[in-house]
């Protein structure tokens, strides 16, 4: 494992390679109730909406920064309470990724495209959802 130095309590510096450590984006929540959930991100946290073109999803985001949230609809076989996370980190090209992850031992599952991005699934040794996207790059 590959260490970072910290020069200040608040300053990290950042690994040479992106490729090698994407950041974590968003986080993906799977909900019975997208409106709901939102509206109570919204309310209790300050987080905003962001308008897609996509009406599958709920894009929030925070007026401070930091990870989005994302809530999508859980499927019928999901239990109310349950933890349903999925981690997903940003990357420019996720068939490049996964030819180096796979290299390294892990193993992503099929290519996903949307209309303009891609994604990709794994899980790591808890067997907590992780993906990589290029949603982040997708030309708006």
């Amino acid at each position: 494992m590959k260490k970072i130095t910290v020069k200040k309590q608040t300053e990290i510096v950042p690994p040479p390679s992106l490729l090698q450590a994407p950041p974590i984006s968003r986080v993906i929540l799977y909900v019975q109730n997208m409106p709901k959930a939102a509206e109570f991100y919204q309310t209790y946290f300050g987080l905003q909406e962001v308008v897609t073109d996509h009406s599958d999803l709920i894009h929030l985001i925070s007026p401070s920064g930091g990870c989005a949230l994302t809530l999508l609809q859980a499927s019928k076989g999901q239990k109310i309470g349950q933890s349903i996370v999925k981690l997903v980190f940003d990357v420019e090209d996720v068939e490049t990724f996964k030819k180096n992850s796979t290299e390294r031992g892990l193993t992503f599952g099929v290519t996903h495209r949307g209309a303009d991005y891609e994604f990709a699934n794994a899980r790591d040794p808890a067997k907590n959802l992780v993906q990589i996207s290029s949603r982040r790059f997708a030309k708006k």
